[in-house]
């Protein structure tokens, strides 16, 4: 690693340390936020339903505004989905005003469209994060994202990149060879990215236990990777063996998920709940989510919003409850990492 790359990842970390910190201290603030620009994907994973073929990128000062707004709410990280963000036009100015509020900027994305000056460009914006899901080694009728077609891209990140790169690979969903992630993990831990396995959910993002080869995968790659706080409460260890899990869900308060529209959803797989438009969405909104139990949270596997809600397992028992309706679409962000 450079000296550049050295002192912007240190930057990088003491912000993430007093984002954490913030958290620890305040709970009326949402720790993440996932906000969709364009819903288009230019692939078609037969196990998503978080994209379509023809809709059109939500324009830059439409943006500007409702991350604005996830800024007064006091947004932590502020993370790019989609479908696929790198189609937007001017996905550089979304990252330059995420950043603008002060929050971390990641982006979840197939890795396609990255080519050098793309990715240089990125890291002019100032893009901290960045994450790469690959489901398999060579594509097949399932997913084209695959380690043969995606290598390339690969290498062109270590060489340019001064943002983080994580590299996800998958188990379950059809996936044909569970072994596949073990040689995706490796690659990525060889090229100097970090690396997570994420177990794919069912279309309400809801569990299924792992079959014994993914499971002797799985294994394998949390063997190769490093820990992260996520694993202290096993939550990880019962979706893989299909059991349900005794949490807190702080969706819609602590992580937000914004859609193409300009609503605020509990997360991917919940649309619809509460539907609020961002502009209309208050710290009292806030503090409201925080104390209402979900029912999909004994079997959800969205680990963003898990990892998030563990930052206030300890406290906050929830005494409002809700039933949100399952509109069921799985994505890249409804994965269960491991680090």
């Amino acid at each position: 690693m450079t000296a550049k790359r050295r002192l912007i990842a240190a930057s990088r970390r003491m912000r993430e340390l007093s984002s954490i910190g913030w958290a620890l201290a305040d709970t009326a603030h949402p720790y993440m936020a996932q906000i969709v620009p364009m819903r288009r994907c230019n692939l078609a994973c037969t196990y998503c339903n978080e994209y379509d073929d023809h809709s059109s990128a939500v324009d830059l000062a439409e943006m500007e505004r409702r991350i604005a707004h996830l800024g007064k709410l006091g947004t932590s990280v502020i993370t790019i989905s989609g479908g696929e963000p790198l189609l937007h036009p001017n996905i550089e100015g979304v990252i330059r005003a995420i950043r603008k509020t002060g929050a971390i900027a990641g982006m979840i994305t197939n890795g396609y469209l990255l080519m050098p000056d793309k990715i240089k460009a990125l890291n002019e914006a100032g893009l901290d994060h960045l994450q790469i899901s690959i489901d398999n080694v060579m594509p097949d009728d399932v997913s084209k994202k695959s380690l043969k077609v995606l290598d390339a891209k690969l290498r062109m990140l270590a060489e340019h990149a001064d943002f983080h790169v994580n590299i996800n690979s998958v188990v379950g969903g059809g996936i044909a060879d569970p072994n596949d992630a073990y040689l995706v993990s490796t690659r990525a831990l060889d090229l100097g990215f970090s690396s997570t396995i994420g177990i794919i959910h069912d279309g309400s993002g809801q569990l299924k236990a792992l079959g014994a080869d993914e499971r002797k995968t799985w294994d394998a790659v949390r063997k190769l990777t490093r820990r992260s706080y996520s694993r202290f409460n096993h939550f990880q260890e019962a979706i893989a063996n299909g059991k349900p899990n005794d949490w807190r869900c702080r969706a819609g308060s602590r992580y937000l998920y914004v859609c193409e529209n300009g609503l605020i959803h509990y997360c991917s797989q919940q649309r619809g709940y509460p539907g609020v438009p961002i502009a209309e969405y208050s710290v009292e909104d806030v503090k409201r989510e925080f104390l209402t139990e979900k029912s999909c949270a004994p079997n959800c596997t969205i680990s963003c919003v898990h990892q998030v809600s563990y930052i206030d397992h300890w406290r906050g028992e929830q005494a409002n409850a809700i039933t949100p309706g399952g509109a069921g679409h799985g994505a890249d962000s409804g994965l269960v990492q491991i680090q």
